[in-house]
């Protein structure tokens, strides 16, 4: 058999064989790396909840909670049964929550959920949601009732944008840090206020 056409034959495979290796990378690509996308849901009625618990309940490992008001049951539920199903849940709640007559701070702590208060701010008015360290939930939507039927209100889903990923969960750390326990925050020392001297006319 002539060389040349051993050699054409091997080129060939050669070539095959990287063509083979190219598609099967973006195939993988395509099942384990997330396509970035933003997806925007509008308030009242329009869907933002349901987002909320589509999201949480496609969490597998970790779902870290930043919230103002919490008095959704059905957010909150939907926290307790991906807790039930081996999912890291961290919650950081305004210390108003523990004076809000419907906030579902006691069901999160009845179904052992990790629960801080972040009490070093005038307002802890975060509401954000970082699950599996691939996806972020944020905007003006408290996960509240009234935030779904009678506000206007927003929620961004980010998806597969790494490096804000990564500031987010900082943030959310660096809240963490300071935070106290449920029955707790009632004790810190208030910070000092800053005194306003008016001049007269």
């Amino acid at each position: 058999m002539p060389e040349w056409y051993i050699a054409g034959a091997g080129a060939g495979v050669g070539f095959g064989v990287t063509i083979l290796i190219a598609y099967a990378f973006e195939w993988l690509k395509r099942q384990f790396v997330t396509p970035p996308t933003v997806t925007a849901h509008y308030s009242p009625k329009g869907g933002c909840k349901d987002a909320v618990i589509t999201e949480i309940s496609h969490a597998r490992r970790e779902i870290l909670v930043q919230a103002y008001s919490f008095s959704c049951k059905e957010i909150a539920q939907a926290l307790v049964t991906a807790a039930g199903r081996g999912v890291t849940v961290r919650v950081l709640l305004d210390k108003s929550n523990e004076k809000e007559t419907y906030s579902e701070i006691g069901d999160l702590e009845q179904h052992k959920i990790d629960l801080l208060i972040d009490a070093s701010h005038a307002i802890a008015h975060n509401k954000i949601m970082i699950i599996d360290a691939a996806t972020i939930l944020t905007g003006s939507f408290n996960f509240t009732r009234q935030a779904e039927l009678e506000n206007a209100e927003n929620l961004l889903v980010i998806k597969g944008h790494g490096a804000l990923v990564d500031q987010y969960r900082q943030n959310f750390h660096a809240h963490r840090d300071h935070c106290l326990k449920p029955g707790t925050a009632a004790n810190r020392p208030a910070a000092p206020g800053r005194v306003v001297q008016l001049q007269a006319a």
